[in-house]
């Protein structure tokens, strides 16, 4: 979840809100690579979530590596709740998912050394305090009821809201983890082609990197639960959006998306104050009932846009977010398919070439057979499995067109970080499929053994 935005002058004309779109483009040379994922914290032996206070805790967990590693902390009224280093951050989900929010890197090999210092750092603090950090879409055993709420207003406003909307919501919220990448765009029309292709291969996404297939301790029949959680909750705020597919799209008809979306809450003076429902369009005007007679400041826009959760999200930048979180690898695997398919023009054009075909109903069919059955997925006579092939491709296309070196020169491109991808393409087999291999098998149904074998 974002961090409160701060400053920004009162919004006067309605045009200010594109204009603050607008004011992300970058040129290509200054484009950069912001690698975001979630990992769920566990106690030793005993397996259970991390409470935010104690011994073996959430807060523990900050304040050991603001101790050790340099990090400055973040902080809700009296309680740490994130941590700031270099243009990075880490922040915690509503049920104690511990968040990296990577600087904006150049390179992939960047990013992905980024990645692998903070888990060193994690694993380091989490063994010194008898705890232990995985990466997966969803919480295999614990129960819903066993997850804590950590202390901050956003997700106390957040989750009684989130029981009204959908059915499962909070689910959501508190036993699910993702990994993401933010890329830039250069232009309106850039943004436009950039966020059409990530939708439509967003499907792609969630099969290769789906990694939730259990749920209170039992299979639960998807490979994705997780993606099948953001089908079944606010309809208002979630999905594939079709009219970015319509002639005309660009950031003003986004604009006019995002002020559609009710409001979750308004931050001031380190609070939330509750505006949930309540209309941003309203609040232009002087008229919300929360704060009456204030108009919004451009943070207030900020804050709002990060409300709204379909599967590509447009900001500053650009969110891709329909992929599972996972292991110390794939971190690295996810911004290496979505730099390769959006940063080289050509393979751009090839990516568009391979979706501008499919319509609404076939883009939201792949989105829910990807959940569903991974790559075995299809939807609309299209088969993940070759769309995921085809796409790698273009993406590897795309790396090698980059030719950005790593390891001093001794690599000479970004290919290799698509290693477990292609690995997935050639034998169809996800995360999640490895993982139900190993349930049904050496595991024998025992699924306290996920704990060891796939922790960072």
């Amino acid at each position: 979840m974002s961090i409160p935005q701060q400053g920004g002058g009162p919004i006067e004309r309605r045009e200010q809100l594109a204009e603050y779109i607008a004011s992300g483009e970058k040129p290509r040379e200054d484009w950069r690579i912001g690698t975001e994922h979630e990992k769920f914290g566990y106690t030793k032996p005993e397996y259970l979530p991390l409470p935010y206070d104690g011994e073996r805790s959430i807060k523990a967990m900050l304040e050991g590596l603001q101790q050790r590693f340099g990090w400055d902390p973040v902080f809700e009224q009296d309680k740490i709740i994130g941590l700031q280093r270099n243009g990075a951050n880490v922040s915690l989900e509503p049920g104690g998912q511990l968040e990296l929010s990577g600087a904006p890197l150049e390179t992939i090999h960047q990013t992905c050394d980024e990645v692998n210092q903070h888990l060193t750092e994690v694993r380091e603090i989490a063994d010194g305090i008898g705890a232990g950090f995985i990466g997966l879409g969803a919480a295999p055993i614990w129960r819903a009821d066993q997850m804590p709420m950590m202390p901050k207003g956003r997700y106390a406003l957040m989750t009684p809201y989130m029981r009204k909307v959908g059915t499962l919501g909070t689910d959501m919220m508190y036993r699910t983890c993702t990994v993401q990448v933010n890329l830039d765009f250069a232009s309106e029309a850039d943004m436009v082609q950039k966020l059409r292709v990530s939708l439509a291969l967003q499907p792609v996404a969630t099969a290769l990197f789906a990694n939730s297939p259990f749920l209170d301790g039992k299979v639960n029949g998807y490979k994705s639960w997780r993606a099948h959680i953001w089908q079944n909750l606010d309809a208002a705020r979630t999905g594939m959006l079709p009219f970015v597919f319509e002639e005309g799209f660009g950031y003003d008809r986004w604009v006019d998306y995002v002020l559609d979306v009710p409001m979750y809450f308004v931050y001031r003076d380190g609070k939330y104050v509750d505006a949930l429902g309540q209309s941003f369009r309203d609040f232009m005007k002087g008229q919300l009932p929360a704060l009456p007679g204030e108009v919004p400041t451009l943070s207030d826009w900020a804050d709002h846009m990060t409300t709204v959760f379909p599967e590509a999200r447009v900001k500053k930048f650009i969110e891709m977010r329909g992929a599972d979180g996972g292991p110390w690898r794939r971190l690295c695997a996810l911004p290496a398919l979505w730099v390769g398919l959006l940063y080289d023009q050509s393979s751009l054009d090839a990516a568009w070439d391979l979706v501008k075909g499919l319509d609404a109903e076939t883009r939201e069919g792949l989105r829910r057979a990807a959940a569903k059955d991974g790559l075995q997925g299809q939807a609309g006579g299209v088969k993940l499995h070759d769309l995921a092939r085809e796409a790698v491709a273009i993406a590897e296309a795309g790396l090698k067109a980059r030719a950005r070196p790593g390891a001093g020169g001794l690599v000479p491109d970004e290919t290799h970080f698509l290693n477990a991808l292609k690995e997935s393409v050639e034998s169809g087999q996800t995360p999640a499929d490895e993982l139900l291999a190993q349930y049904h098998g050496p595991w024998h149904g025992d699924l306290t053994r996920i704990y060891g074998e796939y922790s960072y």
